[in-house]
């Protein structure tokens, strides 16, 4: 039996990790692959319903180590239910962003440290990781236009924290991919949508063999 392949998109506010997966996921079927994309809070209802608990929290918001928490089960139940079966019927797996998405906001830019958000990882998903990690990075100014256009002047509770978190959270993704090159690659996204893809393609044909 073949196990499938599972690729995530990282980075940080509007550098175009939607568009890209939708877009790679495209590209596999056309090369006759069966793809789940997916994303992160959410791909299952369960994980779904946390979602909505994170980006839109009820009160005051959540603390930084209840955050982390409900990242974590989310994810649980995201790779029991989704990934890891489809990963198992030979799928490839297309999710916009997976466990360094939480290394990188709650781990480093909130301050818990990576060894916390490893080992909640480990007992809520047995420390899985993507064969792939594309790290997508565009310049601020780059991003501020995407993210007026996309956001309308409001952002959800994660997305609408303050310049410095944001700052912390993108040299993070660096150190992470630098620190892991087998795993990691990293794209410039300040390029059109087809510009991107394309350099996507030839990564992903590179490290996995996109084609055949």
């Amino acid at each position: 039996m073949t196990l499938g392949r599972f690729i995530a998109f990282e980075g940080g506010e509007g550098v175009g990790k939607s568009t890209q997966a939708r877009l790679l996921a495209e590209a596999l079927e056309a090369e006759g692959k069966t793809v789940l994309l997916t994303r992160e809070p959410g791909g299952t209802d369960g994980a779904e319903a946390i979602r909505t608990l994170l980006l839109d929290p009820p009160g005051e918001g959540w603390g930084a180590r209840a955050e982390a928490l409900l990242f974590a089960a989310a994810r649980s139940d995201h790779v029991e239910r989704l990934v890891r079966p489809g990963l198992e019927r030979g799928d490839w797996v297309v999710s916009d962003r997976f466990i360094d998405s939480s290394r990188a906001y709650q781990g480093f830019a909130g301050g818990l440290g990576d060894d916390a958000i490893r080992t909640l990882h480990e007992l809520g998903s047995e420390g899985l990781r993507p064969d792939l990690t594309i790290v997508l990075e565009a310049p601020a100014e780059r991003i501020a236009e995407r993210l007026a256009r996309r956001d309308g002047g409001t952002a959800d509770a994660i997305g609408g924290r303050d310049g410095d978190y944001h700052a912390r959270v993108n040299a993070a993704f660096r150190t992470i991919a630098r620190e892991d090159p087998d795993r990691f690659v990293v794209i410039a996204s300040d390029a059109t949508p087809a510009e991107v893809h394309a350099r996507i393609v030839e990564a992903v044909t590179d490290r996995l063999g996109l084609r055949g």
